[in-house]
């Protein structure tokens, strides 16, 4: 996502260059020599009006105001050339004054509404940045690449959410979906991020981090409720999945009720098979969270994570995208489409192609592979260190060494 930055009003370019003030100067020529090559019976120097109305759409207030004064002499100066019985008058000039002015206070405003807009914009960058946290391409033993689509794309962020988190206990990953959309989505979804965000570094258990995501989400809806507002009843699809250096061969997952997984290998295509339970917020319904499935994933398959934006994706027809038969086919075509950017890649293009652009819903994208043992990518981060659970702060954790020293995260 591109980072927004506010910046005072510029002129508006073309072809890169600052040429804002060609057009309306190619029309206040245009005017002048129509009126010179025209009879004296039709006159067209009044029309200096729209020049500055054309400025104030595409230049600055400044520059506006300097073509109105422009036109304002082109205005006396061709209708002077002519016999006085041929000259327009002064009631041409005060409506050339009077469409000047407006057109500077037109400038005014706009310019106003752009800064207005730059600031939102800021505003939605810093959202994104908040939620949706930029992630190294090689990290903690783990190689990922990631895409989020909103389907309101002027909003720049929306309900679903993704993350990794490096822990003394492995590398834990999480991808879900908010129910609903607007403010309150966004909302839950930094909430659930915060929480797994500590939860996946503190607890032991994947178990344990799927019940402080179970718990948090409660807390926000108790929240909600309690300050009046109607989207109490908030929940999230969600896939917790647990990365461990004890087992290079496996991944544990627990599934809240989110779509299932799919390991994507040299060998194929495949879903993982981990259940399939109520979503976050919802738990206590049955009395209990979903159980945490062990399942294989073998050293060259990457584990493609997604949102419902991804399977939902309809064409003209009406006919859902077929994720599974896609990427197969890019797999049997190339098998370096496992790569998870690549991966990401071919995704994104299948979905756009398929529903012609137009998302109907926020989609989210993510892959995620384990790195060849002895490359686990920099080291980045730096960890309080942990024995058997007790604090050790005068130690660290990840195999830094002290004195060579490394960077916070």
């Amino acid at each position: 996502m591109n980072r927004m930055t506010y910046q005072r009003h510029r002129p508006r370019r073309i072809c890169g260059q600052g040429y804002a003030w060609l057009l309306p100067s190619l029309l206040l020529a245009g005017i002048v020599l129509l009126d010179f090559n025209t009879g004296a019976e039709y006159r067209f120097v009044s029309w200096t009006v729209l020049v500055p109305g054309i400025a104030a759409a595409i230049c600055g207030v400044r520059t506006t105001a300097c073509f109105c004064v422009v036109s304002l002499v082109a205005y006396v100066l061709v209708d002077h050339a002519w016999p006085d019985q041929y000259r327009a008058g002064f009631a041409d000039f005060v409506l050339v004054a009077l469409g000047g002015a407006l057109a500077t206070v037109v400038s005014a405003m706009r310019v106003r509404q752009e800064r207005h807009a730059l600031r939102m914009e800021d505003v939605a960058a810093a959202t994104v940045r908040a939620v949706l946290r930029p992630l190294p391409e090689r990290w903690a033993g783990l190689e990922q690449a990631g895409a989020y689509f909103p389907a309101d794309v002027e909003a720049q962020v929306g309900g679903d959410f993704y993350d990794i988190q490096p822990g003394p206990y492995g590398t834990r990953v999480l991808v879900g979906d908010v129910q609903g959309k607007g403010t309150g989505a966004v909302e839950a979804a930094a909430a659930l991020l915060g929480g797994f965000r500590e939860a996946g570094y503190y607890e032991k258990d994947l178990e344990t981090v799927a019940e402080r995501l179970e718990i948090r989400m409660l807390r926000l809806r108790i929240h909600t409720t309690a300050i009046g507002r109607r989207d109490g009843d908030r929940f999230a699809t969600a896939v917790l999945v647990a990365f461990s250096r004890d087992a290079p061969d496996t991944v544990e997952i627990v599934n809240f009720g989110h779509e299932a997984p799919l390991a994507v290998g040299p060998r194929g295509v495949r879903e993982l098979s981990c259940g399939e339970g109520l979503p976050v917020g919802l738990c206590d319904l049955v009395g209990g969270l979903p159980p945490v499935h062990q399942v294989p994933l073998a050293e060259d398959e990457t584990l493609l994570l997604y949102t419902d934006g991804v399977t939902e994706a309809r064409d003209g027809h009406g006919v859902f995208y077929d994720l599974v038969g896609d990427v197969a086919e890019a797999i049997i075509a190339d098998p370096r489409c496992a790569e998870p950017e690549r991966l990401v890649r071919r995704v994104h293009e299948g979905v756009r192609r398929h529903s012609r652009g137009v998302l109907a819903d926020d989609t989210t994208i993510f892959a995620v592979r384990r790195l060849p043992v002895g490359d686990e990518g920099p080291r980045t981060a730096v960890f309080p260190g942990w024995d058997s659970g007790r604090w050790l702060p005068d130690r660290v954790w990840a195999g830094d060494d002290p004195e060579r020293g490394s960077s916070a995260s």
